[in-house]
């Protein structure tokens, strides 16, 4: 970068920072779309080549294991050589996965499925370090809604996706591929057009530019993002962002197997139509709306907008538990599900930005992702159990607890109201 960090003055930052929140947002355009027929299809692969209801959620915990396994490389990269780097590499490796996955399917290997899926997490990965790196240069008034709106991006690849189904399948019918491996050719497209984006428009580098510029401002006794490191605030972003990703995958993950058994237990056209149809407006409730939690949580505080997304996962598993038997219950409560998520996920994101130190924040952005990732794996294989042994009500139910954890923990993060607003 030729510019000295001099000639970047308050105007000239605000306008880098629109610009890479136009490069984050379209780049999430494109990993939701990939993203989104990728969860679609998983579940069922995943039960076609085991043969077990029970082991399919084995493939959204590869994708959420892969996703935590690179969480932190990825986050270090970006430390060292920027988010564009970091968010390249990410992609390019997702794009080996489904290559991986559809070879998986060709030769009738579930292990290799499995191995393909947590490639394919390297570019979830990604996608969630976006929204970190659209914090990396904005203000205290608007980092919440700059992280949202990143977030919101996503809405249009990943309800887009997993509607693509049908075609992909008959265009992959019509070229050879392997069964339920179509709807991947989109994918493969999307993932080659988001590694061209980020390696050859996220420039100038915004956590690069942002080191520089926090190191200029604090040589002037002045620090830009933190006026203090808060573990305590750190800590419960964390839970709070795991907690809800947690509970989302759980339930998400088994959705796909109970509406196939509420169909009739067959995984022809009409259902699998139906059930792309689900996930795409639960998509579409983890997204869509990010915008109003992100404005939320700068004006009511981060704290109270974690809250309310927690108040929402409420009532999308007891609309699950007690509309179980209905396709329209269960599609309303993954909406639900997908809007409490993106309320605790968009506060617990940004204040878990602002509660870090400078030299701490990526580390920690990393470690977020990570655990997050963990918990959200560790979750997507126990729910094909619990599925089995309680039901899909049970496993709602079951899920209320973590969202009770979440809740418990929220005095640990607490500001008084005056420093709320721009800081909690």
């Amino acid at each position: 970068m030729a510019e000295t960090v001099e000639e970047f003055d308050d105007a000239a930052l605000a306008r880098v920072q629109r610009r890479t929140v136009g490069v984050l947002s379209a780049g999430q355009v494109l990993g939701g779309l990939a993203f989104g027929a990728t969860i679609s299809l998983g579940a069922i692969l995943a039960r076609e080549l085991s043969g077990q209801d029970s082991l399919s959620g084995l493939a959204t915990a590869s994708i959420t294991l892969g996703t935590a396994i690179f969480a932190v490389p990825l986050a270090r990269t970006a430390q060292r050589f920027g988010r564009r780097i970091a968010l390249t590499i990410g992609m390019l490796l997702a794009l080996v996965g489904v290559a991986v996955v559809i070879g998986a399917v060709a030769v009738w290997s579930f292990p290799l499925l499995l191995a393909g899926f947590i490639l394919v997490g390297t570019g979830q990965s990604a996608n969630l370090q976006s929204r970190f790196a659209a914090t990396d240069l904005a203000t205290d008034r608007t980092r919440g809604r700059d992280l949202s709106i990143v977030v919101w991006a996503t809405t249009v690849g990943a309800v887009l996706g997993p509607n693509l189904v049908g075609p992909g399948e008959a265009l992959g019918e019509w070229i050879g591929m392997p069964p339920l491996t179509g709807p991947y050719l989109f994918t493969v497209m999307a993932q080659l057009l988001g590694v061209a984006l980020y390696f050859f428009a996220l420039r100038p580098d915004p956590l690069l530019l942002a080191v520089r510029v926090a190191a200029a401002a604090l040589r002037r006794g002045k620090n830009v993002i933190a006026a203090a490191d808060r573990p305590r605030a750190a800590i419960y972003a964390i839970i709070a962002i795991a907690g809800a990703h947690g509970v989302m995958v759980a339930v998400m993950a088994m959705t796909p197997v109970h509406l196939m058994h509420i169909m009739g237990g067959t995984n022809d056209a009409a259902t699998v139509t139906v059930i792309g149809f689900t996930i795409s407006l639960h998509i579409a409730g983890m997204y869509a709306l990010s915008p109003v939690f992100g404005i939320l949580a700068d004006k009511l505080g981060r704290v109270p907008t974690v809250l309310l997304g927690q108040a929402i996962l409420v009532a999308a598993l007891l609309t699950a538990a007690l509309g179980q038997g209905s396709t329209t219950a269960v599609t309303v409560a993954l909406v639900l599900l997908g809007l409490g998520w993106s309320a605790s996920t968009v506060a617990g994101s940004t204040l878990l930005t602002e509660a870090s130190a400078e030299e701490l924040r990526t580390r920690r952005q990393g470690r977020s992702d990570l655990i997050m990732s963990l918990v959200a794996a560790t979750g997507a294989v126990l729910a094909g159990v619990v599925l089995g042994w309680v039901g899909f009500a049970g496993l709602a139910l079951i899920a209320l607890g973590i969202v009770a954890v979440v809740v418990a923990c929220s005095p640990m993060a607490r500001m008084p109201r005056a420093l709320a607003s721009s800081k909690a």
